[in-house]
């Protein structure tokens, strides 16, 4: 069952060969075991994610199933959860109760899906490698001395390592597509909108949007039909019609050429100095096996997504400046025990309960919106921001979607870059640009390093592209096998 798709899940409880229950605990268990080493979960909560489960097999039971009811899911301890502890990876939050659920949990609640608990995350969603949170660093599976990448390494790691079926994650600057690429699996960002933010615990709010995270192009789809709908909670929720993802997978094509007359833009400035070999060689390999699948192949330029990375640290750590000033020692989270008045109460709360990289980036944003500055810094990346978009919209005028990595490089050593934050922040060099522009993106499992550690392949659509960027995706797995690959020594064995 661990290695079965949620499509082959939900067909199995539906026809009563396991129960959701049984289900449930096969995954508890196997959370149990494995993750005080993996260090994926913060929070489960075994008596609650069993209720649901019932709850779910009176569905399955009374013929009322929907597609997920039964199965269950992880969520991103971003995501309030009425009465589950939501701590954002920080101090701040450590011992928060949410009262009220997120949109994305309301969801997945009406499709009877099962909360199998809430996973680790860099603290307030600001990293890309899972070292900043409060409860520790996550482990990547693949190799417990690499990180699983960030903010949602979690999630990754436990979609990697088989503790859920399937979990979801958000995405700022690529927080879902490098941690899936780290660790082998698949991962949405969905166009800006499409999923509502309410209830999402905000690090940048122009830029936050929710996702799936799971094994395959087809379990994402399934997903993203749970997660997207419109929100009038959230004034940035795109009232659209409800929309299948799935629908381009079940389409019937002709011959060994399923993706005949599909154009892949590929930006020179993703393959330009940065690149790893090994990662090359498989995005290469990728690009190669689209061809045979019938795709064609474009010449195309982003100029100004070099820019991306500046323009991000920016106006990323401005609105977060802003987000966080809310946390503050007087309503709800992190307090500190002692302190003279309500200013050195302010002063200590935040001071105790961020972490440093937290504590960096409001500083950074606090000084780009002050006085003086917020013209010469804030204003001129908008800006830019809007010539990065318009290279977009140009070059969907010559291919479908672009490809190219998802990260520069597999997954690094714990430590490696902690000492030099901008050689973290680049990790994120190839995805930050999609967000800026609200563009829908993701990372396909495309092939191994020299290291035997997993690379992802990126692939952007134009806004609204989802179910022809999963199908793209689909086409590729049903004739490749990496996404199907799972990391050594995690107890798969006859399963």
């Amino acid at each position: 069952m661990l290695n079965s798709s949620l499509r082959q899940l939900g067909s199995a409880l539906r026809a009563r060969k396991i129960s959701s229950v049984e289900l449930t605990q096969l995954y508890l268990d196997r959370i149990t075991a494995l993750n005080p080493a993996l260090n994926a979960f913060v929070t489960t909560n075994a008596e609650t994610s069993l209720a649901q489960a019932r709850r779910a097999d009176a569905l399955l039971a009374g013929g009322k199933a929907q597609p997920l009811t039964g199965i269950p899911i992880a969520q991103k301890d971003i995501f309030c959860a009425k009465g589950w502890r939501t701590t954002c990876g920080s101090k701040m939050l450590e011992n928060f109760i949410a009262p009220y659920d997120a949109h994305v949990i309301e969801q997945f609640n009406n499709a009877g899906a099962v909360n199998l608990g809430k996973t680790n995350m860099d603290e307030f969603a600001m990293g890309s490698s899972n070292e900043t949170s409060h409860f520790g660093a996550v482990k990547n599976p693949w190799d417990m001395t690499r990180v699983p990448g960030g903010s949602s390494g979690g999630t990754a790691a436990a979609v990697a390592a088989r503790l859920c079926a399937a979990a979801t994650g958000t995405d700022t600057g690529g927080s879902i597509r490098q941690p899936a690429a780290l660790c082998g699996i698949s991962g949405l960002k969905p166009t800006y909108g499409v999923v509502s933010r309410y209830g999402m615990i905000a690090f940048a709010s122009s830029l936050d949007q929710a996702g799936p995270m799971a094994r395959s192009a087809e379990d994402l789809a399934l997903l993203l039909n749970v997660m997207a709908g419109f929100d009038e909670r959230d004034s940035t929720s795109l009232q659209r019609d409800k929309e299948d993802y799935a629908r381009e997978l079940n389409k019937q094509v002709g011959g060994d050429k399923p993706l005949n007359g599909l154009r892949i833009g590929l930006p020179k400035e993703f393959f330009a100095a940065g690149m790893g070999s090994d990662v090359a060689k498989a995005v290469e390999a990728a690009i190669t096996a689209y061809k045979k699948l019938g795709a064609t192949i474009v010449d195309i330029s982003l100029p100004n997504s070099r820019l991306s990375v500046p323009v991000y640290y920016v106006l990323a750590p401005a609105e977060a400046s802003s987000n966080l000033s809310r946390f503050d020692g007087v309503r709800y989270g992190y307090r500190a025990p002692e302190y003279a008045d309500l200013t050195e109460m302010y002063e200590k709360s935040r001071a105790q309960g961020f972490g440093a990289e937290v504590k960096r980036r409001i500083m950074i944003g606090t000084y780009v919106l002050s006085h003086g500055y917020y013209d010469a810094y804030y204003l001129q990346a908008q800006k830019i921001r809007r010539l990065i978009a318009q290279d977009f919209t140009d070059a969907f005028k010559q291919c479908d979607v672009i490809m190219g990595p998802t990260a520069p490089s597999t997954a690094f050593k714990f430590g490696e870059k902690g000492d030099d934050p901008v050689q973290m922040y680049l990790s994120d060099i190839y995805t930050i640009a999609v967000n800026l522009a609200g563009l829908p993106g993701m990372s396909i499992p495309c092939g191994f390093g020299d290291n035997a550690m997993p690379v992802g392949l990126q692939i952007i659509g134009n806004y609204f592209a989802e179910a022809q960027m999963l199908n793209v995706a689909h086409q590729f797995q049903l004739a490749t096998d990496h996404h199907d690959r799972a990391p050594q020594n995690i107890g798969l064995q006859g399963s």
